[in-house]
C-alpha cells in the first residue's frame, strides 16, 4: 500500500491515482495525514478490504511530507562504511550516532529551498522510516512489525553551522527550512521483494553524486529500531532518517556545495523521487 499527504489530506495512492481516505471511509478515518499512524493497525485492516476505486489524478507538487508532524524525528549518522571513510571517522560500534532534524525543516517531495547566506550546503539521500506501532525495548526480530512504511528523505546539511563551535551543531546545521524533504509517498514494507535491499541515488543537475543500496547499512532498519527503542519509546508517526551512502559534497576533492539554480533529485527504487530547486 502507498499513502500520501495530498494538499494536507490523507490519500491512498493506487494505480497512480489518489483516493481520499476520509471520504472513502465515510469519516471513519480523519483527513489528517499524521493522525493515521496512531490507528495504523486499524487503518491497514480497513484499507485491505476497502473499495479504493474512483481515484483522481494529482500533481506531485501538491504532495506534503507523509508524516508531517512527528513527535520525534531521529536521524542516524555514519551508517554506510564508505561514507564513514569519506567523512574521516571510524566505523561506529554499539550505538550509531543519533541527532535530530527539527520538525520545522520537514517538507514534501517537490520544493524550492532557500540557501543560507555564506554557507556550505550539502546533500545526503536517505531511506526514511515511519513508525506505525509504539516500540519500546523491542527485539530486532520484532522490529519490522513496528514500521508503518518507508519513504525517501534528503538530509540537507549546512556544513559550516554543523561544524561550528566547541562541539558540532548537527541538529541546527541540518534544520533550516526545507532541509528535510520527504516523500513522495509512504510505502508499506510488504510492497517490496526485500525492504532491506533498496537502491538509492542522488543527482545534482543531472550528474549522479550518490548511489548505494540499503543492504550496505551498518545498522539496518531492524537494528536501528531495536537499538533506539532500548533508550526511548518510538511513537506512532515518528520519523527516522537512516543515514546516507558515500558521495556527499563534504567528502569530495575539491569539496562541492549546492548553489542557487541547482536541482537536486533523490530517489529510492519502489518509492519514488524528491526534487529540490535551490535559490539564494
Amino acid at each position: 500500500m502507498r499513502i500520501a499527504n495530498l494538499a494536507g489530506r490523507l490519500v491512498v495512492v493506487t494505480a497512480g491515482l489518489a483516493v481520499d481516505v476520509q471520504k472513502a471511509s465515510a469519516g471513519l478515518f480523519s483527513s489528517d495525514p499524521q493522525a493515521v499512524y496512531s490507528r495504523w493497525t486499524e487503518f491497514r485492516a480497513w484499507a485491505d478490504r476497502a473499495d479504493l476505486g474512483g481515484g483522481i489524478p494529482f500533481d506531485p507538487t501538491d504532495l506534503g511530507a507523509p508524516a508531517p508532524q512527528p513527535r520525534q524525528l531521529l536521524a542516524i549518522g555514519l551508517n554506510y562504511r564508505e561514507h564513514v571513510a569519506e567523512a574521516g571517522f571510524t566505523t561506529p560500534q554499539g550505538m550509531p550516532p543519533v541527532f535530530t532534524k527539527f520538525a520545522t525543516s520537514l517538507t514534501g517531495p517537490v520544493t524550492e529551498v532557500a540557501l543560507p547566506r555564506g554557507g556550505h550546503t550539502d546533500w545526503e539521500v536517505e531511506l526514511v522510516v515511519v513508525v506505525g506501532r509504539r516500540a519500546y525495548q523491542v527485539s530486532e526480530a520484532d522490529a519490522w512489525s513496528h514500521v508503518a512504511g518507508l519513504t525517501v528523505g534528503q538530509d540537507i546539511s549546512e556544513r559550516i553551522v554543523q561544524m561550528d563551535g566547541p562541539a558540532p551543531q548537527f541538529s541546527l546545521g541540518k534544520s533550516y527550512p526545507g532541509f528535510a524533504p520527504t516523500g513522495p509517498c509512504l510505502v508499506t514494507p510488504d510492497e517490496f521483494d526485500d525492504p532491506d535491499d533498496l537502491e538509492l541515488t542522488c543527482a545534482v543537475n543531472g550528474e549522479e553524486m550518490q548511489r548505494g543500496r540499503t543492504r550496505q547499512l551498518i545498522f539496518p532498519v531492524s537494528t536501528l529500531v531495536a537499538k533506539l527503542s532500548t533508550v526511548l519509546p518510538l511513537l506512532p508517526g515518528d520519523v527516522i532518517f537512516t543515514g546516507t551512502p558515500a558521495g556527499v559534497g563534504l567528502g569530495r576533492s575539491p569539496q562541492r556545495w549546492l548553489s542557487a539554480g541547482d536541482e537536486l533529485v533523490s530517489s529510492i527504487e519502489g518509492i519514488g523521487e524528491l526534487r529540490q530547486r535551490f535559490v539564494s
